[in-house]
């Protein structure tokens, strides 16, 4: 028998799979510069303000979503990013979509997990936006894609292996709990929209807000 928590989990998988592979899962900004600021990336994640009851045109979540969406993610704290199965990776991806989010061209060294130095700036910015107070008590997603060039099985490998790489950066610089960022590597599954799967710019990094406190603390 099917409990309710796995019914939420199983409709949210088929969700994904219907969506299609070739999505990109973020809602928020995008942001390709190299010069990209700690404030840009704040602005992006930061918590949606919920408008007013007499303005809203859209009913809130459902508690029972947002129960079942937080005991999904406390359940990725502290995992590896290896660990995760194919439907883990689609679920967070379907429940990114509607999340605050910022899709940032970090680069690496060829065929390395080692951050280039000139993308360092913006892993600095993006460490000092998530350090804010304003995004204190947040769980993060860090996502690593790649372009098509090469196969499935090593592109998958190294995504999954610079999400890693941004995850230790900002742990060890930063101080952020590592409890706090989900890693999760999608390989060359995802390439930007409007974009041709072998196109550089697919090799990215991005991150997701998944506790958006103010519209979970509406009532």
């Amino acid at each position: 028998m099917l409990t309710s928590s796995t019914r939420f989990s199983v409709n949210v998988i088929r969700a994904a799979f219907v969506a299609g592979a070739a999505l990109t899962f973020t809602a928020g900004a995008v942001i390709a510069a190299e010069d990209v600021t700690s404030d840009q990336i704040l602005r992006a994640l930061a918590p949606k303000k919920p408008l007013t009851r007499g303005l809203s045109m859209a009913p809130p979540a459902e508690p029972a979503v947002n129960a079942a969406e937080g005991k999904f993610m406390d359940s990725l704290r502290n995992r590896s990013t290896r660990s995760l199965s194919m439907g883990e990776r689609e679920q967070i991806a379907t429940i990114a979509e509607s999340k605050p989010a910022i899709d940032l061209e970090i680069n690496f060294d060829y065929n390395s997990a080692n951050i280039s130095k000139r993308s360092m700036q913006s892993v600095q910015a993006l460490g000092k936006a998530l350090s804010s107070p304003d995004l204190k008590g947040s769980t993060f997603v860090v996502a690593g894609h790649t372009d098509a060039v090469g196969g499935d099985e090593y592109n998958q490998e190294l995504s999954e292996r610079r999400a890693d790489s941004i995850k230790r950066y900002l742990v060890d610089r930063f101080g952020i709990a590592g409890a706090d960022l989900v890693t999760v590597g999608y390989g060359k599954t995802k390439p930007k929209s409007g974009l041709a799967p072998t196109d550089p710019t697919n090799r990215r990094v991005q991150v997701v807000n998944m506790a958006n406190k103010a519209t979970a603390s509406t009532q």
